[in-house]
């Protein structure tokens, strides 16, 4: 299971909207097919597996990261083609959050008398998709907010100037937390401050596998000028509040969608926001966004993780902080977080973290 779960690794930038799925099938203590799921529309791991097998499949167990499907989508059931090919046990990391599979791909094997088990290396398994796990359960994606800062928590000068307080190993890095995403999320400020293009750049990927995310940006009064970046190549996708149909048409000549949500305080419904992002297939949200923004998010309980570069500096306290967010009465109001990951990035620390 550990070997199915680094293959499914391989597709962490190119499967979504499908979760990241590898599978190795065994006989007689020895791998005789191994595969994974490459992107939408493509073969399913275990089809890549078994046709590496072949007539060696019969009688074996097949491993796989993820609760075999057992409905037509755009490929035929994984359940069945498992049964075809004569597997005998099949094991299973996760049910499929999916209620179009939810425990049917592995009833459908064992009432075929195939033994079908589920939970080795569970928590690995989820964790790999933890965006496709949060849509299909909560229909909201999984969002994480990224923010660079100094040691003393400042992400800029009041001025707006951000450019740049970390390395280039910690922005590098940055962008491959962008190229898994589906969607990139920042704010109005952050474009007229920055003027930033949003986009993957310097991630090692195999040609023509390198996907770019959907980009959003959340700007309540659609300020958003037409000669931005964040709009170069078109697809761009911005969340507004005021109907402005000159404004709007600007934006649609440049390949934008104006999404009208209106929020009871006059600003976006965030909240609306990513469960519309969930209908269209989202499962992972990655937001760069400024101290407004970032506060919003937070406050409004939307934020899943925080990854968090600090660069080994100090800017003062004249300076923008990372989160708006309104003073606390008690430390007992505090937001507590777990760190689940801390490490050297280049000379910046990175914090990766959720919350309690």
């Amino acid at each position: 299971m550990a070997r199915a779960l680094r293959l499914a690794e391989r597709g962490l930038l190119t499967t979504t909207p499908n979760p990241r799925v590898g599978c190795v099938v065994v006989r007689d203590g020895q791998v005789v097919g191994e595969g994974w799921h490459v992107r939408a529309g493509g073969q399913h791991a275990e089809v890549h597996a078994l046709r590496a097998a072949g007539d060696r499949a019969r009688g074996a167990t097949a491993f796989v990261t993820l609760e075999p499907c057992s409905h037509h989508g755009r490929t035929p059931p994984c359940a069945e083609t498992l049964l075809a090919a004569g597997v005998q046990r099949v094991v299973a990391a996760i049910e499929d959050p999916n209620p179009l599979v939810a425990g049917r791909g592995l009833a459908t094997l064992r009432q075929a008398g195939v033994r079908a088990e589920c939970g080795l290396l569970a928590d690995e398994a989820r964790e790999l998709n933890i965006g496709f796990v949060a849509r299909m359960t909560r229909a909201r994606p999984w969002l994480r907010l990224k923010l660079a800062a100094s040691l003393d928590g400042k992400t800029a000068l009041l001025n707006g100037a951000s450019q740049w307080l970390t390395g280039a190993a910690a922005r590098q890095d940055g962008h491959r937390w962008r190229a898994r995403a589906c969607a990139i999320l920042t704010g109005i400020g952050t474009v007229r401050d920055d003027d930033p293009q949003l986009n993957v750049r310097d991630v090692a990927a195999p040609p023509g596998e390198l996907r770019q995310p959907l980009r959003i940006v959340v700007d309540s009064h659609l300020e958003l000028s037409p000669d931005a970046r964040v709009l170069r190549g078109g697809g761009t996708l911005v969340a507004a509040v005021v109907a402005d149909a000159a404004r709007s048409e600007a934006l649609a000549q440049r390949g934008a969608e104006v999404l009208l949500l209106p929020g009871s305080d006059g600003r976006v419904d965030l909240e609306a926001l990513l469960a519309e992002l969930a209908r269209r297939g989202v499962n992972e949200v990655h937001a760069e966004a400024g101290f407004v923004l970032s506060g919003a998010l937070l406050q409004a309980g939307l934020v899943d993780e925080l990854l968090l570069y600090l660069a080994p500096c100090l800017v003062g306290d004249a300076a923008r902080g990372m989160f708006a967010l309104p003073q606390l009465a008690s430390l007992a109001d505090r937001k507590p977080l777990l760190i689940r990951d801390l490490r050297v990035i280049g000379q910046d620390l990175r914090l990766l973290a959720r919350f309690a």
